[in-house]
């Protein structure tokens, strides 16, 4: 099992999140300052920007690409949380709508 460090909004404290876990599992269990609404990529309250570390995150299904087309207007940066898998370190800060 192999345990990734991810960064949030700069704070000193980083949560591990295992290989291929959603970081939904994690910051829920951590009490993270990413709130998550609907948990299937349709709300947006857990939008994220991946700071550093995209090529360690999994790549956006189909329904995630569609939604971040209309509210991250094209920024190759954003995610949703809710459907982001880790595989490496990352740091991302919490944007949130």
């Amino acid at each position: 099992m192999s345990l990734n460090k991810v960064e949030i909004d700069g704070q000193a404290n980083s949560v591990e999140v295992e290989d291929g876990k959603h970081l939904s599992e994690v910051l829920d269990a951590t009490n993270s300052p990413i709130l998550f609404g609907c948990r299937t990529g349709i709300c947006g309250t857990c939008l994220i920007q991946v700071q550093e570390g995209m090529e360690n995150t999994s790549a956006p299904c189909e329904d995630e690409r569609e939604f971040l087309e209309i509210v991250a207007e094209g920024d190759s940066t954003m995610r949703l949380a809710c459907k982001v898998r880790t595989s490496g370190n990352i740091k991302i800060k919490y944007i949130g709508k």
